[in-house]
């Protein structure tokens, strides 16, 4: 999509990227989604051994997708674990891909946090596609051409930030790899380049300004404007989060939800509340993980994506495992759909503790409000006497005398047995105790027996 303000003013001036599809009413959309629905069914019947299988050993044809409801209803859900297995039995992408491999132009992967890493392969084309979220969730947030954007990672397979690159390109700004860069390397580059915006995950963007004022170097200095994180729970999910980021930074920080081998698929409103499904891309609803059945408005439910951004490896109907809380309309006056806290939990993270359903952005929030702990820490999942168990594994801010640990402890217990009303175990350990990360940072540490943790992923 070619920048509309290098031509028209006007266009630089309004708050959407592309104010047709961002403001188009819900019943246009839905009939717009449900036309594309219906030829990328026939398309993945047509090209991929995988979904015809699916298609008739659920006794669907093409054609009897009729509505928005049949395509929810009648479409096979997909897991990646339907993927994994047939890429390892003939790699590289088994019987889903549905075009020649000769026409994959780059190969991408997810990134393994939670297990084997799902292939991703992406045509030429879809390269142009795949990652327009970024560009509307930029656009929104006052970001525009002429920007710079500071990679602050390995590239690597991940398909994540590729397609961030890739939106760069589209947008018109200019990409400033910081490559394989340490922490240390990365600051000094910042202060050398001056880009505008900054782009990691956000726990990583947390501890480059603690990098940062280990060098003696004030991170509000060095011209960073806007944040823009992705990967896990960023500003949006966790607004305790935005407060040390833009107060470390002095920027503006936003966040985008996106799946690697689905889609960049929901950027972050400009509110800050949340994100909105790109509907140019992707075809989202929401359903009740143990019903099947769709969720109302507000409910929490799991999100299940249908991409058409991804023509080489179709994923229709997929599970993300996220639990979210959907709502079809916004005081931002787009009308993606939105979902409130970006993502709540997930459905094998899912822990009931007494009777209370535990979401590890809720629990988040409450730790970034303690005064005395840092943004290092990690929820802890164990299974005792047949109940779900969650411990909290933190750090507090260097500073800290050791002999005042206990009271931090009971401290953080407290703030979240009255905010989440669940008492959970905190356990502090000394700074620099806990691992960092590049890329996404691992949070969940379950310990679950593995027959617990298979069976809530097959949910």
């Amino acid at each position: 999509m070619a920048y509309p303000g290098y031509f028209n003013p006007r266009a630089a001036a309004s708050p959407y990227w592309n104010p047709y599809f961002e403001t188009l009413p819900r019943a246009e959309l839905d009939r717009l989604h449900l036309r594309r629905l219906q030829q990328l069914v026939r398309y993945a019947w047509t090209y991929s051994p995988f979904y015809r299988a699916r298609l008739e050993a659920a006794g669907v044809q093409p054609e009897d997708i009729r509505s928005l409801a049949d395509y929810k209803q009648r479409m096979p859900i997909i897991d990646k674990t339907d993927f994994l297995a047939l890429q390892e039995e003939r790699p590289h992408y088994g019987q889903t891909g549905a075009v020649p491999e000769e026409w994959i132009a780059h190969h991408c992967e997810t990134s393994g946090t939670t297990g084997v890493p799902l292939r991703i392969p992406l045509t030429l084309y879809d390269t142009e596609r795949y990652g327009e979220g970024w560009c509307y969730g930029w656009w929104a947030v006052g970001i525009r051409p002429g920007d710079s954007f500071y990679f602050a990672f390995n590239w690597g397979l991940f398909a994540g930030f590729w397609s961030a690159y890739w939106a760069v390109r589209r947008f018109g700004g200019k990409v400033v790899s910081g490559g394989g860069q340490s922490s240390e390397g990365h600051i000094r580059m910042i202060r050398r380049l001056r880009p505008t915006v900054l782009l990691a995950t956000p726990t990583y963007v947390l501890y480059l300004a603690e990098v940062a004022r280990g060098m003696g170097i004030d991170p509000a200095s060095l011209g960073v404007r806007f944040i823009y994180t992705a990967g896990e729970p960023g500003p949006n999910a966790v607004p305790a989060m935005r407060e040390q980021m833009e107060r470390a930074w002095g920027a503006r920080a936003n966040e985008l939800l996106g799946v690697a081998e689905l889609h960049a698929y929901a950027p972050g409103c400009p509110t800050g509340e949340g994100v909105h499904v790109d509907e140019s891309g992707a075809f989202a609803w929401v359903r009740d993980p143990a019903t099947g059945r769709e969720v109302a408005e507000g409910e929490v439910g799991e999100t299940i994506v249908t991409s058409y951004a991804n023509l080489a490896q179709p994923l229709l109907n997929y599970r993300t495992h996220d639990l979210v809380r959907p709502y079809y309309s916004c005081r931002c006056g787009r009308t993606g759909l939105f979902y409130q806290g970006v993502v709540l939990g997930r459905t094998d993270f899912m822990v009931c503790v007494r009777g209370t359903n535990v979401y590890q952005a809720a629990v988040e929030n409450v730790l970034g409000r303690v005064e005395g702990l840092s943004s290092h820490y990690e929820l802890v999942l164990t299974r005792e006497r047949g109940l779900d168990q969650m411990t909290v594994r933190a750090e507090p801010q260097p500073d800290c005398p050791e002999a005042e640990y206990p009271a931090l402890a009971a401290r953080t217990a407290r703030a979240i047995q009255e905010t989440l009303k669940v008492r959970l175990a905190v356990t502090l350990v000394p700074p620099g105790t806990l691992p960092r990360y590049e890329l996404k940072t691992r949070r969940i540490i379950d310990q679950r027996p593995k027959e617990i943790r298979y069976a809530l992923e097959r949910q």
